[in-house]
């Protein structure tokens, strides 16, 4: 819990995010404490800004609201639920779809609709079909600098989720095998990587407890360089991800 200790009261909290729930009297809502400094670490940047923020799991409207506050009014939220009760959180401004997480012709569906997303926060059902579907369905839809986070990634080890330990088929081994396809640079066939689509727009992975923050940007293929002439050791002269491969005998 972090609150700036200045103040003449612990309930002005520095995370803004920190600070609503805690005095939040409106719409129910529960997360874990933690949560809410990877929330503001992931997401202050585009705080004030005109972005498609989208949050899988709407229960009862009070994260709806608690982003509202937060992004600002140039954001729109939509909210996605299996529930049809979510739906009356329109007359509060948001836009929301009943649908179940899980299904792909669901996500095709609502892509359609909305082809662009600068923000996916999955905080859904938790099971793994339903994370790993809604990652593959909405990592691509994400605009260039984008984010997405899904919470809640402790349930890879609930078999009750579909999870277990080292059983190959939980969200968070899918992330493990985006980490080896972030890195195809270095390993894949060569004329496999145009193909990746990983290895050109994944820009990072941050793992956190329970949380997964995996932030979307166009990269250049990776180059070598140095500059400077100072020193004991001559610089190594320029060398691109193929020659670094073919030097450490990496097949083609």
């Amino acid at each position: 819990m972090i609150f700036n200790q200045n103040k003449s009261t612990m309930s002005e909290f520095e995370n803004p995010l920190l600070g609503y729930f805690m005095s939040n009297g409106g719409r129910g809502m529960h997360k874990w404490v933690d949560y809410f400094d990877v929330y503001h670490r992931a997401f202050d940047r585009y705080r004030g800004k005109p972005i498609t923020f989208l949050e899988i799991g709407v229960q009862n409207g009070g994260d709806m609201h608690m982003w509202r506050r937060y992004f600002g009014d140039q954001a729109k939220i939509i909210g996605i639920d299996i529930d049809p009760n979510c739906k009356n959180l329109e007359k509060d401004g948001f836009e929301i779809w009943i649908g179940d997480q899980a299904d792909p012709a669901f996500w095709e569906e609502f892509s359609q609709k909305n082809p662009l997303l600068d923000i996916v926060l999955d905080d859904g059902g938790h099971t793994m079909t339903q994370q790993i579907n809604s990652l593959v369905a909405l990592f691509p839809t994400l605009t260039n600098g984008g984010t997405y986070l899904c919470e809640d990634t402790h349930t890879s080890y609930f078999p009750a989720h579909g999870g277990g330990l080292n059983s190959g088929i939980t969200f968070l081994d899918a992330i493990k095998s985006m980490v080896d396809e972030m890195h195809a640079w270095y390993h894949a066939p060569l004329g496999s990587i145009e193909e990746s689509y990983i290895a050109n727009h994944l820009y990072s992975i941050g793992v956190f407890d329970s949380i997964v923050v995996l932030e979307k940007r166009k990269k250049n293929a990776p180059l070598l360089l140095a500059r400077g002439q100072d020193g004991h050791i001559k610089n190594p002269p320029a060398m691109s991800h193929i020659d670094m491969r073919r030097a450490f005998g990496v097949p083609d």
